[in-house]
């Protein structure tokens, strides 16, 4: 049970992962791109290739390996701003999978060393939907080994404009979007360029899914460089970043795992605040010495520039969708994960439920204060071909030890799938206790004391959801900084109707969950509901204490 914790990973502003590996073979790549690589182009042209501080900490990361020789990832992804180098760096990459000893050869427990040897008959592939794409990587490749170059004659490479040979079955080349003409080919490394325009309209996310099993069936990887992505254009960035949020809140059932190297600006960065858009780039730039930030500052403040497009390119944030409830941003910024909900404080509770597909929900919010904390969420396998469902008999025990653990002065509870609990089971709970100030059904012919069916209250849920909409933009309270409620959040929508402007999900079959989202706006709700009842009232002043 959830009363805060840990930021979202979705709020991360660096997300490799800390510290440094300690089995590795990326000593050993660093120092064959160092030995080997001359810099092409830049301040340092003409002297020996060297890895940044960041870059090298990525290469430690991907070339890690576990106490058996096996890869600790087995999906990589470098998402910065325009800028920050990302194409040189995937060039480097691709030759090293192309002549360096990068495959595990022995292990020296006892020094902590990882011995490598060459690719045995590499094939390393630059995959784009179109061929432009592919042409900074390519250019770079060819940049740092060109014909006559030391590289080239030391490893017996026969360079093209878009393939290199290595003998004796050595192949480095480019594809595109022909996701058949890709299929069965045995690749040992494949960059996987600008998959922020990787679209299921341009091949783009068949030709991901064909790359990746071809990968898979020799245990290769693949390595993705992007930009910040158009939200709801269901890109191959996004759907690699929703995979690295599964993976790192435990959501994920896969043991391969993803490596994701993003710098992000902090959500409230302000472009028409030098100080604050300097001091963003100075993060998202900062291990790219290279890139002088006043020419970036003035395309921003440039009148043809939109403030959307910016932060994608510049700030290295995806830009909210156009129909978005709320932005990421402006939520993360509620985020305060050092209060705590201790027990016996009075709150209100909301549950939205599901048993198959869905996902439930209990979601409290702090009386006093108006805190929202994640109480438990459930999120079965969305896929229609999967029997798993919520599990029913955990969603009532984590009900029930909330009505044990706070003093629940409102509680309201969707019916749908869950009638004989929220009508039978948990007021029962509640009925001796004698403590909710509001019922979610006071009178008429079947009142209810929580089950509250929101196909019938349509009309007040949407004026709950625009009021929580203006109470997050004006910052009126805060959160536990739950992932699992950030991303829900994230995924609600605004919907149109008759009474105003209500949330639903990107489109009815979206595996994008909102549940969590919808009980945020519903707690709200029945906390302004107990602060109005005359109950409420009656109780703090015969408590003595103040009121809010």
């Amino acid at each position: 049970m959830s009363t805060g914790g840990a930021l979202s990973p979705a709020d991360r502003l660096v997300t490799l992962p800390p510290g440094l590996p300690e089995l590795t073979l990326g000593y050993e790549a660093a120092w064959w791109a160092e030995h080997w690589l001359v810099q092409p182009n830049g301040p340092r042209a003409g002297r020996p290739f060297q890895f940044t501080a960041g870059q090298m900490r990525f290469v430690l990361w991907w070339y890690a390996v576990d106490d058996e020789g096996r890869w600790l990832f087995h999906h990589g992804v470098r998402r910065l701003a325009k800028g920050s180098g990302k194409s040189p760096f995937a060039a480097v990459l691709g030759l090293i999978e192309f002549c360096a000893p990068v495959r595990v050869h022995d292990i020296d427990h006892r020094k902590g060393q990882v011995v490598g040897k060459p690719v045995d008959m590499p094939l390393v592939q630059i995959a784009a939907t179109a061929e432009s794409q592919t042409g900074n990587t390519m250019r770079m490749v060819r940049a740092f080994a060109p014909k006559g170059s030391r590289v080239v004659q030391g490893h017996g490479l026969d360079p093209g404009k878009v393939k290199y040979y290595r003998l004796p079955e050595g192949t480095l080349e480019v594809i595109t979007s022909s996701a058949t003409a890709a299929e069965g080919a045995e690749g040992s490394f494949c960059i996987a360029d600008e998959t922020e325009h990787w679209k299921p309209n341009n091949g783009g996310v068949e030709l991901a899914s064909t790359i990746q099993d071809n990968l898979a069936k020799s245990g290769s990887r693949m390595l993705e460089t992007s930009n910040a992505w158009v939200p709801g254009i269901d890109s191959v960035a996004e759907g690699t970043w929703d995979a690295w949020l599964a993976q790192e809140e435990g959501r994920s059932r896969a043991e391969t795992r993803i490596l994701y190297d993003a710098r992000i600006a902090p959500a409230d960065t302000r472009l028409d605040d030098e100080a604050s858009l300097l001091a963003a780039l100075e993060h998202v730039y900062a291990d790219c010495p290279w890139q002088d930030l006043r020419p970036i500052i003035n395309r921003i403040w440039s009148l043809n520039a939109r403030p959307d497009e910016s932060k994608r390119k510049y700030l290295n944030r995806p830009i909210a969708a156009e129909d978005a409830w709320t932005t990421p941003e402006a939520w993360s910024q509620l985020a305060d994960t050092a209060k705590a909900v201790a027990d016996g404080e009075p709150v209100a509770l909301f549950f939205d439920g599901s048993k198959s597909r869905d996902a439930t929900a209990l979601v409290g919010c702090r009386i006093e204060d108006g805190h929202v904390f994640l109480v438990e969420a459930w999120e079965p396998d969305p896929r229609h071909d999967t029997t798993d469902g919520v599990p029913v008999a955990a969603v009532d025990r984590a009900v029930r030890a909330a009505i044990e653990r706070w003093d629940v002065v409102g509680f309201f509870a969707d019916v749908q799938e869950w009638e004989s609990f929220v009508k039978v089971d948990w007021p029962e709970l509640l009925g001796g206790r004698n403590q909710l100030c509001v019922h979610a059904v006071p009178g008429g012919r079947e009142p209810q004391r929580i089950a509250w069916d929101m196909r019938s209250h349509t009309f007040e849920f949407t004026k709950a959801a625009e009021l929580v909409a203006a109470e997050i933009g004006d910052r009126k309270f805060s959160h536990d900084g739950s992932a699992v409620l950030a991303r829900h959040v994230a995924n609600m929508r605004n919907r149109p109707n008759r009474y105003g402007v209500s949330v639903g999900k990107e489109s009815p079959d979206s595996p994008r969950k909102i549940d969590a989202g919808v009980c945020v706006i519903g707690a709200r709700m029945v906390r302004r509901l107990v602060l109005a009842s005359p109950t409420w009232v009656k109780r703090r002043r015969r408590t003595g204490r103040a009121m809010f």
